[in-house]
């Protein structure tokens, strides 16, 4: 419950809680209000209901290779000419001596260089990559690609996939500043502007490349063009999806002469930016405290902004500091985690792509991130436990190296920690049907013999389940291959089926792909089979929790599914824009899900077991002969 101290903002989160697109009009409103405490509130609602509790950091390395540039932009405190006495260029060598085996990201960025030439930049990106292989690598802003496409006599394209092939993964967000050629003039004409920039972001994404997004504020944009940014990245993200996060930079005058409104952007301001950023880019899954030029003090409040992300260690960074940002050069990991846990949040290690690697907290309960786990999660009193959503995949590997202390967790990973954890009697249970585990295919699904499939990332238990169906039953021979899948595709060329699951399942109901003609629901195949119910997950708890705890948790549980089930209260219309389902289809579709695990669920349990080590088993021998016939 919010008390809005603007009542011109309560239109605005009603939209926000249908889960509508903001308006240019309403991100105006919300820069022109005072009332900051609600545009917090409405941001960190939308956060929690992306990410729930947690916040992402990762462990990285910050690497200017050289201070050089050809260009002269009134805002940079960085760049140098040639001549310059605190000129610096880096060697291949030098750059290799800042990075360590413990790093998971190296975030590389710096002027454009007059004299390098093309295998510096992918002899920089392969050895790399030849040296820490574990090593991530984010670089070149899209100023950079542009300076390289011209400056090599390449296409933009051909930039992207040979640094691709040398090893790049991401792009950072870099050189956006603010998409106002009346800006661009002023400040740094010589700069691609927004047309050039998006486009460069958008041929990424085409090719694989994810890439990150900016901007710098607080110089001498309006707020106008403000959210006009906002409106150009957000267009760009519906039509690819190919942004990982939205990172607000504050603007550091330092010695650039330029005379700002405020020497620094205000705490006000800089929060607002973040809470709006955060409402307006509702298609970004992350919104990044960037604690380099926030301070720490202040990154901490914006995780209650709307802010899910701090970065990380940034060892190295140059650029801020140089402009004048006051935060010590390298924030170490473990003042990361305690800033992050006396927010009330899980600190979250991850890597270049969001996948969490660690969890750094107690009393966590792992939420599997779809609409399906919504009758446990709509009315659970959580305040003793934070929660963390995630794919049943990603879920299964941190609940198997105990980050998590309880949670909704894939069958198949819960049997592999059966020592360790017990189940209570809930879980999501696919009764005649699930509706959201599908394989689409081009043939019947008994000439999918030699045939490849496509299999989501996201998927743990209905992946084995797939396997156990097409092996064990019909004795077929496929070719199965992980793939991130989304029902923004518009064809899957290349495999002859598809595996989806939770959301994005029933998405493609909405969405058929051409071709695929044959849809088959992976409980329905099990229940015709074995006339059971079948268990995708199950609600998991450590054995060496207090029975106390164990069954206070037990309580919560059953009271938020009979509070859900007997409630008369409409499911959120966030979710009817976010799947595409009308509220009976929601409705229906929940209400076809078993929540409780009765005599014939524990039944498929075991059953359910049986097959899969038959199939662990079966997959064993086959590798043993492929051994010895070498």
């Amino acid at each position: 419950m919010i008390n809005f101290r603007d009542k011109n903002l309560i239109p605005i989160w009603e939209k926000v809680q249908r889960g509508e697109e903001l308006s240019f009009e309403d991100g105006i409103t919300l820069y022109k209000s005072s009332d900051i405490i609600s545009i917090g509130k409405m941001a960190h609602w939308l956060q929690r209901e992306k990410n729930g509790d947690a916040v992402y950091f990762v462990v990285n390395q910050k690497i200017e290779p050289t201070n050089i540039c050809v260009l002269s932009c009134k805002f940079c405190d960085f760049a140098v000419k040639k001549n310059s006495p605190e000129a610096y260029e880096m060697t291949i060598e030098e750059i290799l001596s800042k990075l360590h085996p413990e790093l998971l990201e190296v975030h590389i960025t710096g002027g454009l260089h007059p004299d390098w030439e093309w295998e510096y930049y992918v002899g920089m990106v392969r050895e790399i990559k030849k040296h820490f292989p574990k090593i991530d690598v984010k670089a070149f802003t899209a100023v950079e690609i542009d300076f390289f496409s011209k400056k090599f006599k390449k296409s933009i394209e051909e930039v992207l996939l040979e640094l691709k092939e040398a090893g790049l993964r991401t792009l950072p967000g870099g050189g956006a500043e603010v998409f106002s050629e009346r800006v661009r003039r002023l400040l740094f004409n010589q700069k691609i502007g927004a047309k050039r920039w998006l486009e460069i972001h958008k041929k990424a994404h085409e090719l694989g490349i994810r890439s990150n997004a900016t901007l710098l504020y607080g110089h001498i944009e309006t707020i106008e063009e403000r959210v006009n940014h906002f409106l150009l990245l957000r267009n760009l993200q519906k039509e690819t999806g190919g942004f990982l996060s939205f990172i607000p930079l504050a603007f550091q005058p330092g010695d650039t002469g330029i005379k700002p409104r405020n020497q620094f952007t205000s705490a006000i301001d800089d929060l607002k930016t973040i809470a709006i950023s955060r409402l307006m880019l509702h298609n970004f899954d992350h919104i990044k405290a960037y604690w380099i030029m926030l301070t720490e003090e202040l990154a901490a409040v914006a995780l209650n902004f709307g802010a899910d992300d701090m970065d990380g260690t940034v060892g190295g960074e140059r650029i801020a500091h140089d402009a004048g940002a006051i935060t010590p050069m390298q924030l170490a990991k473990n003042k990361l985690i305690k800033i992050i846990n006396d927010a009330n949040k899980i600190p979250v290690e991850r890597d270049i792509f969001y996948k969490p690697v660690r969890l750094h907290s107690n009393n966590v309960i792992g939420r599997v991130s779809y609409l399906n786990t919504l009758p446990f999660f709509k009315y659970l009193d959580n305040r003793e436990y934070k929660i963390f959503p995630a794919t049943p995949r990603q879920l299964g590997m941190l609940f198997k190296d105990g980050n998590i202390d309880a949670g909704i967790v894939s069958l198949v990973d819960f049997f592999e920690k059966e020592n360790d954890f017990t189940y209570l009697k809930y879980g999501i249970v696919g009764n005649k049907n699930v509706k959201s585990v599908l394989l689409y295919s081009k043939f019947p699904i008994e000439q999918l013999d030699k045939k490849s499939i496509a299999v989501t990332d996201e998927t743990s238990t209905s992946f084995r389940l797939l396997q156990v169906l097409l092996e064990l039953k019909y004795g077929l021979d496929v070719v199965y291959v992980r793939e991130k899948i989304s029902a923004r595709e518009k064809t899957l060329p290349n495999f002859d089926a598809f595996l989806t699951i939770g959301d994005e399942a029933l998405k493609f109901l909405k969405n058929k792909l051409d071709g695929f003609n044959y849809i088959y629901d992976l409980a329905q195949l099990w229940y015709d089979w074995k006339n059971l119910p079948f268990v995708f997950a199950v609600w998991a708890v450590k054995k060496d929790l207090p029975q106390t705890k164990i069954d206070a948790l037990d309580k919560l549980l059953n009271d938020a599914l009979n509070k859900f089930f007997s409630s008369t209260t409409e499911i959120e219309e966030y979710y009817n824009v976010k799947i595409g389902f009308t509220q009976k289809e929601i409705q229906d579709y929940l209400n076809n899900i078993v929540y409780r695990l009765g005599e014939k669920e524990i039944q498929s349990i075991s059953l359910f077991k049986e097959y899969y080590q038959t199939l662990l088993l079966k997959h064993s021998e086959e590798e043993k002969k492929v051994k010895l016939s070498h």
